[in-house]
């Protein structure tokens, strides 16, 4: 009796936690925002978050290595990585031993569209630690040993880089898919572009791509709104515009047909690859539908992908797909890895799995699970202060509509099997795809001639194309 009654309110309590978490879902709304504008252009959005005395402060800035031409490849990288080594306030000694002694971490990177300047630190110590981020934005110096040993780091990490596939393929992989277009710029750089920059460079880009207007911060956490407010309209406001239109940059051209790239790496003992196309830009309205169905493809461990190349056929440790999707568009990739001795098996097994999702679409019972695990991981992507500074940023950048998380357990429900199987259609590619395969080439290039014409690079090459 005692066991039965146990049960019975065991089966209460899941049922109720169970209600409360897709009433969660269901529930989850933006949290309530103030955003203003500086004369200057610069964009910023304020979050009041009381749980915890915590600020998160994210600056983005046009910046990014989509900036870099080809003969200099790195460069956004490298001026993004510089903003932190000096100040005309601050040396790097004093940026660092004061953040470090508040607990407060920090990090400047170049993505492929802007560069970030981010933070997180206690409410506290915003009036110390909010001076040092932004004049790493406004007024950086630009030190010349700072540089040559960020110089120094950057070159020796291409060789790191290298010798690891999985850190190399995407570079090769953006080559096909981007073609003249900068998004297939290399972010590190090669040894040759990098020892070509020299610190007026640095200062040269700075000048041309950092400016307030087009940029945009975000700050979330335990702070008073008016207070914030006026701190940083007099830390921000002096940073000046240039008179230097951004670059005009090509479309991204269609491919008109299949392409197979073969990286060799003779020590090899298995195969990494990289298969897929065009994709799509972040703000395509079908955005959502499209994570849900890649969601059924490869964007999960149960996914079509990983139960046929590792749960299935225990040819690798685990295969996936995914959308890359940038401002004025993207590329669609599966990748996996697999032993030399079944690298022909691993290719078509991919090719045959991917093929299902256009010949049999998807049914219900599948689309309804996929539903269901994409709206139960939504809320835990935006529950810290640095996820949701980051939609901010991000909904500037990609000119993603501001109701995106509002709608989203709607946008989710109304995906039905009809505007699914038009999505697959839309947006996943099925003709001329592009395959990376980095191992040994003696190997892999007379397995994979039948996809199409192959071109043999060398991983010990300072070039991906």
């Amino acid at each position: 009796m005692k066991s039965h009654t146990k049960k019975c309110y065991l089966y209460l309590a899941i049922l109720i936690i169970g209600s409360q978490l897709l009433h969660a879902q269901s529930n989850f709304k933006l949290p309530a925002y103030e955003s203003f504008r500086l004369d200057n252009g610069l964009e910023i959005f304020m979050v009041v978050q009381k749980e915890v005395p915590l600020v998160h402060f994210r600056a983005v800035v046009p910046a990014g290595t989509r900036r870099d031409t080809k003969d200099k490849a790195g460069l956004a990288g490298l001026t993004a990585d510089a903003l932190s080594t000096g100040t005309q306030s601050f040396d790097k000694t004093t940026i660092e031993s004061q953040l470090d002694f508040l607990g407060a971490s920090y990090n400047t990177s170049a993505g492929s569209e802007a560069a970030v300047i981010s933070s997180s630190f206690v409410n506290k110590d915003a009036s110390v630690v909010l001076p040092i981020l932004t004049e790493m934005i406004v007024k950086p110096i630009f030190d010349l040993q700072e540089f040559e040993k960020l110089q120094e780091r950057a070159i020796a990490g291409v060789d790191q880089m290298r010798e690891s596939p999985r850190g190399v393929i995407g570079n090769y992989f953006n080559q096909m898919v981007y073609g003249d277009h900068p998004y297939a710029n290399i972010p590190s750089g090669t040894k040759k572009s990098l020892q070509q920059i020299g610190i007026q460079d640095l200062k040269n880009f700075y000048a041309q791509n950092y400016q307030p207007q087009g940029s945009v911060l975000a700050i979330v956490g335990d702070f008073d709104p008016l207070v914030m407010k006026i701190q940083l309209s007099d830390l921000l406001s002096s940073w000046k515009n240039n008179t230097i239109l951004a670059p005009t940059t090509p479309e991204i051209k269609a491919l008109n047909k299949a392409s197979v790239v073969v990286v060799n790496k003779e020590d090899a003992r298995e195969t990494t690859m990289l298969v897929g196309g065009i994709g799509v830009p972040r703000n395509v309205s079908d955005y959502i539908g499209i994570q849900v169905i890649n969601t059924i493809l490869g964007g999960r461990f149960t996914s079509w992908l990983n139960d046929e190349l590792r749960v299935n056929s225990g040819l690798t440790y685990g295969a996936r797909s995914s959308f890359s999707a940038l401002k004025d568009g993207g590329s669609f990739s599966m990748s996996t890895f697999t032993a030399n001795e079944t690298t022909e098996q691993t290719i078509d097994l991919l090719l045959k799995t991917y093929q299902k999702i256009h010949d049999f679409g998807i049914d219900t019972k599948t689309l309804e699970s996929a539903k269901n695990y994409v709206k139960g991981q939504f809320p835990p992507d935006y529950e810290t202060n640095a996820a949701i500074a980051r939609f901010f940023t991000d909904a500037t950048v990609y000119e993603i509509p501001m109701d995106y998380i509002d709608k989203f357990t709607e946008t989710v429900n109304s995906l039905d099997s009809k505007k699914a199987k038009q999505i697959i259609e839309d947006y996943f590619p099925k003709d001329n795809l592009q395959m990376v395969f980095i191992g040994k080439a003696s190997e892999i290039t007379p397995i994979v001639t039948k996809f199409g014409p192959v071109k043999v690079l060398e991983i010990t090459e300072d070039t991906y194309y």
